[in-house]
């Protein structure tokens, strides 16, 4: 009769438990970590796209919000701004300045009919009823993108373009605005993040430089937007 060795059969189910043991924690990393990955990717999920992609994705945002520091070069100065900017489509807007400290808080709000503008540190508002929509704010990505969607059937007038794993749309208004030549979107084609938006005369000189220091796409709804809306409902009866 051959004879069991017990050290030898111990030592494999040893073995065995071991890699059962490492295959279950295994599995369990993997199911974590495309949990969190598909998590992560929910928030932003354009980076490493295609260019052309990457456009679809900027064309079609229906709503953000951002803090942007805005340098707006004039002939004689140099002005800076930090701006917090929340919008909802169709025209749904909300400005609020953060600096330079003099103006802080002041706010301007389009609610699609009227224009308030909220002086906080006054406690003072003002309200302009059925004021018209002006879509060419230089200030607002929101104008750019209509501008790029009316102008990309028209030759020369649009241009996509990739340098560096950055991803520029181009606006060129020559003969059409006489004050602005080109407008750049610029953004990060590994992450998808909208970088900065450069606002140039006829010379290429860059004459409104906007930084995107954080920014949400498509997460907000109109009334978020309009938090104000109570006050302003009083305000106008």
């Amino acid at each position: 009769m051959k004879k069991i060795n017990l050290k030898l059969i111990s030592k494999k189910w040893l073995i065995l438990a071991m890699i059962a043991i490492l295959l279950i924690v295994g599995m369990i990393l993997y199911f974590s970590f495309k949990k969190d990955n598909k998590n992560l990717n929910l928030g932003n999920n354009i980076g490493n796209k295609s260019i052309q992609e990457i456009e679809e994705y900027i064309l079609n945002i229906s709503s953000y919000e951002a803090t942007i520091d805005v340098t707006i070069q004039s002939n004689k100065n140099e002005t800076k701004y930090q701006l917090k900017q929340n919008f909802s489509a169709p025209n749904i807007e909300k400005q609020v300045v953060l600096q330079p400290s003099n103006i802080a808080g002041l706010e301007t709000i389009y609610d699609g009919n009227h224009l308030t503008i909220n002086n906080t540190k006054l406690n003072a508002s003002t309200v302009y009823k059925n004021y018209p929509y002006v879509m060419n704010n230089y200030l607002w990505l929101n104008s750019f993108i209509q501008e790029y969607q009316e102008l990309k059937q028209t030759v020369n007038a649009t241009k996509l373009s990739e340098e560096n794993d950055i991803v520029c749309m181009e606006v060129n208004l020559e003969g059409i605005s006489p004050y602005i030549s080109h407008k750049k979107l610029l953004i990060d084609k590994k992450t998808g993040n909208i970088t900065k938006l450069i606002i140039q005369d006829k010379n290429k000189k860059n004459i409104v430089y906007i930084l995107y220091n954080e920014i949400k796409i498509n997460s907000l709804k109109k009334e978020e937007v309009l938090a104000f809306k109570n006050i302003l409902a009083s305000q106008l009866h």
